[in-house]
Formats: C-alpha cells, structure tokens, sequence
C-alpha cells in the first residue's frame, strides 16, 4: 500500500478515535465539559484538555510502534479505558472535585487535566 493511503488511513482513525474519546469522556464525567466551556470555563478546558491529550500520546506510540492497524485500534481502545479509570478513580480520591469544575477552581482543573496527561504518558510508554 503507497506510504500516503496509509497515513491518510491512520489519520482519519485517529480523528475518529479522538472523537469517540469525547463523546465516551464526556458521557461519563458528571459536568458537562462543552457548556462550561463555552461559558469561558478554564477548570474545565484544563481537566478535558489533559485527557485529550493523555489519550492522544497513546495514539501517537501505538502508531510509531505497532505495523499493524488492528493492535493500533486496540491499543487506542486500551487509551480510552485507562483514561476513563484515571478519570473515575481521581473523582473518588478527590472528593468535590466535579464542583470545583464547574466552580472553575483552576487549580483542580489544572491538576486533574496534569493527571490525565501522566497517566497518557506513562500508557504510551508501556507500548514500547
């Protein structure tokens, strides 16, 4: 297969990877991320922010390291639970924290969205 179908292939399951991700995150987070953020809600951008991202360093090492496109939608599959897991269990440990966004406590919002990003850091890494 020509070198440009194939990056057009994992680019376009990617995209679609990210959006699943959002309608998956967004579905099990108690606040609704969009409508606080259009009202200009930083926490929010910041917690939502750092899964997006956290998640998307797994897309990234799954599509470096793995040939093959099944393991790379497995492994993204793999990103969004781990993300879902991290999101679920930071709610327990913290608790208030799905008020302290809405709140817009951008300390929290910061801190849930650096937790997001570690754990899709520490994820991508266990791909190599």
């Amino acid at each position: 297969m020509h070198p440009a179908v194939t990056y057009l292939i994992y680019m376009a399951s990617a995209l679609a990877m990210l959006g699943v991700f959002t309608l998956v995150y967004t579905a099990v987070t108690r606040y609704k991320e969009f409508e606080l953020i259009r009202e200009g809600n930083i926490a929010a951008v910041l917690s939502y922010g750092g899964a997006l991202v956290g998640f998307s360093f797994t897309l990234c090492s799954s599509i470096a390291v793995h040939a093959s496109f099944v393991m790379f939608l497995v492994w993204g599959a793999a990103a969004m639970l781990v993300q879902i897991v991290v999101y679920v269990a930071v709610a327990q440990a913290i608790r208030g924290m799905d008020d302290a966004i809405e709140e817009n406590n951008i300390a929290m919002g910061g801190l849930i969205g650096s937790i997001s990003i570690a754990a899709g850091i520490v994820n991508a890494a266990c791909l190599t």
